[in-house]
């Protein structure tokens, strides 16, 4: 038995040192292959309409050296931190309600479903009249974009539940508050996180045209305002950072759904 333990153990080592190999390989060959196309569609048009990887790399460090690329990132990160968690701290709680109380959900979910629908770009026009210029229209803008995406999953995670569960709670004599707790919030929690990584995704696009509406600094605005000096360079470089942030934030979360997870004994 010792000696089968020990075959299976030289074996899995190297099958698991390969299996790593190709995990950590497998996106940098894929990059790789995405910069050496862009390297040969460059050649193909002048540097004012596609820069070369190259040239992108060394207008970001431009912008970097003077201290622009890091304000311009800050301030988007700021905005969408306080957009998302006003989304978080509203769609969650109400989500949880009209989840719980069908009455609730039968009379607001025409009105949810009537305004769910309607782009967040079609309220610029409202925002700037509401709001003026500036962070308030932006963050109202990215506001919308996620809290649909959150209160619909949370609806969706509460009529999910077992019914089994709530059954057995209440035979237990277990309260309502600790019902909600214990039971309904644990056993809803990986269908919400649907909604919040999607309200992710949908509200992190949605900061790139909510900072293009009269805000004066910003990805977005970086973005508009390369236009202007027509530096394509600037330009692709504000999206390529754009995307690498969304993709560090989708990470985190990632990161703290799995701790969350792993504290009520899910997966």
């Amino acid at each position: 038995m010792t000696d089968l333990r020990k075959r299976h153990s030289a074996c899995d080592g190297p099958m698991l040192t390969k299996t790593l190999n190709k995990t950590l390989l497998l996106p940098w060959l894929a990059i790789a292959v995405f910069l050496g196309i862009w390297q040969g569609a460059a050649s193909f048009y002048t540097p004012e309409q596609l820069p070369t990887p190259q040239k992108v790399l060394a207008g970001l460090s431009e912008l970097a050296a003077v201290g622009l690329l890091w304000e311009h990132i800050e301030v988007s990160l700021i905005r969408f931190a306080i957009s998302y968690s006003l989304a978080l701290v509203t769609a969650v709680p109400l989500g949880l309600f009209l989840g719980w109380h069908t009455y609730s959900r039968q009379a607001l979910g025409p009105i949810v479903q009537i305004l769910r629908p309607i782009s967040p770009i079609a309220w610029f026009p409202l925002a700037v009249l509401w709001f003026g210029v500036g962070n308030a229209p932006a963050i109202f803008i990215i506001f919308l974009s996620a809290f649909f995406p959150i209160l619909l999953s949370t609806i969706s995670a509460v009529r999910k539940i077992d019914p089994v569960y709530l059954k057995v709670a209440k035979n237990f004599g277990v309260g309502r508050g600790m019902l909600f707790t214990k039971i309904v919030i644990p056993a809803a929690f990986p269908y919400i996180m649907i909604g919040l990584n999607i309200a992710i995704g949908v509200a992190w696009i949605h900061l790139v045209a909510g900072e293009m509406l009269g805000a004066q600094s910003g990805l977005g605005y970086l973005i508009v305002d390369s236009r202007n000096f027509l530096r394509t360079d600037w330009i692709i470089g504000g999206m390529l950072v754009v995307g690498l942030l969304g993709l560090a934030i989708n990470t985190i979360i990632g990161w703290a759904e799995k701790a969350i997870n792993r504290k009520w004994g899910i997966g």
